[in-house]
C-alpha cells in the first residue's frame, strides 16, 4: 500500500497536464512499475475499500472468453455497463483474445456445379489460458509463458481497446510470478482493481499448476489521475495502510478450467465466494468518484 500512495504522490507533484479520449483531462507519467511478494499477503487495496466481488467475477468473467456483460449482471456487477452495446456486446475484447484468439479464418463462400449450397464460415482460434497453463506445467523455463489481448486487427471492433494488454509468467524454485504490461491506467478508479484481479490470476495458475505464488509485478505506460479524482486522490494520501488480506483457493488442482468453463454458471456468489477465499480484508471507507467514459 506504500508503493500505491508513492504513485498517487507522484502523479500530484510530477504528472503533466494532459488532455485525454473522455475530454475529462488528467495529470499523467509514464513509465512506472510496482511489485508485490504474494506470499506476504494479498494486495486488495486498504486505503479505501475495494469492490472485491467486482475484482472476482469481472476476472472469472474474462477467464471463461465471455464479451457480454451478461454473466456480469447475473452476478450483481455493473463495471462494463457503460460501454456495452444494446445487446449487451463489447466486441472481442479481453475474453475473446484469451480463450479464442482467431488466428485464420476461412469465408466457406462457394458452390460446386451440383448445388448451390454455400459453405459456413469458419475459424481457427487459440485458447491462450489453456495453452499457457499446460506451457508452465510442461515447460516452467520457457520465457514464453504470455498472454496478448492487444490484437491490432481487432481493436477497430472492441467497445474498449485492452488497457491491461499483455502479461508473462515466469516460474522459478517453484514459485509463479506474473509482470502485467498496463498501457493506460486510471490510478484512483482502475488500479485497485487491476492489482486484485492479476494477484488473484497469479494465485489461481499457480495453485492449478501445483506451485506457490511468487511476485505480482505491475508495470504501466500512461498512469493517470483524472482532474475529477485529485481531491480524492489527496484524501488517500491522508490514510495510513492496514494490514494485507489473505486468500485461500479452494478450487482442486488441475479442476480450474472445468470450474471455469462449466460450473461456474450454476454458482452463486456465496459458492464463488467460498472456493476464493478473502480473509482477514481491512480497509478505510470507500471514496466515491465519477467513472470518465
Amino acid at each position: 500500500m506504500k508503493q500505491y500512495k508513492e504513485l498517487v504522490q507522484d502523479i500530484l507533484d510530477n504528472g503533466i497536464d494532459s488532455d485525454d479520449r473522455t475530454g475529462t483531462g488528467t495529470k499523467s507519467v509514464f513509465g512506472r512499475q510496482i511489485r508485490f511478494d504474494l506470499s506476504k499477503g494479498f494486495p486488495l487495496v486498504t486505503l479505501k475499500k475495494t469492490y472485491w466481488k467486482g475484482v472476482v467475477i469481472e476476472l472469472l468473467w474474462l477467464m471463461r472468453g465471455e464479451t457480454n456483460i451478461a454473466f456480469l449482471k447475473k452476478h450483481g456487477v455493473s463495471i462494463w455497463d457503460e460501454w456495452a452495446d444494446k445487446n449487451g456486446d463489447l466486441g472481442p475484447v479481453y475474453g475473446q483474445q484469451w480463450r479464442r484468439w482467431v488466428t485464420s479464418r476461412d469465408s466457406g463462400y462457394g458452390c460446386d456445379q451440383e448445388s448451390d449450397f454455400y459453405g459456413v464460415a469458419t475459424e481457427e482460434t487459440v485458447d491462450q489460458i489453456a495453452e499457457i497453463i499446460t506451457r508452465i506445467k510442461t515447460k516452467p523455463n520457457d520465457r514464453r509463458l504470455i498472454v496478448s489481448a492487444w490484437n491490432v486487427a481487432e481493436i477497430p471492433n472492441m467497445k474498449l481497446p485492452p488497457c491491461h494488454c499483455f502479461f508473462q509468467f515466469y516460474v522459478r524454485n517453484g514459485k509463479l510470478s506474473c509482470q502485467l504490461y498496463q498501457r493506460s491506467a486510471d490510478l484512483f478508479l482502475g488500479v485497485p482493481f487491476n492489482i486484485a484481479s492479476y494477484a488473484l490470476l497469479t494465485h489461481l495458475i499457480a495453485k492449478e499448476c501445483g506451485l506457490e505464488v511468487g511476485e505480482f509485478i505491475h508495470t504501466f505506460g500512461d498512469l493517470h489521475l483524472y482532474n475529477n479524482h485529485l481531491d480524492q486522490a489527496k484524501e488517500v494520501l491522508s490514510r495510513e495502510p492496514k494490514e494485507l488480506a489473505s486468500i485461500n483457493i479452494k478450487i482442486p488442482s488441475g479442476a480450474l478450467m472445468r470450474y471455469i468453463d462449466h460450473t461456474i454458471p450454476e454458482l452463486t456468489w456465496e459458492d464463488i465466494k467460498y472456493n476464493i477465499e478473502l480473509t482477514g480484508y481491512e480497509s478505510h471507507p470507500a471514496i466515491k468518484a465519477d467513472v470518465s467514459v
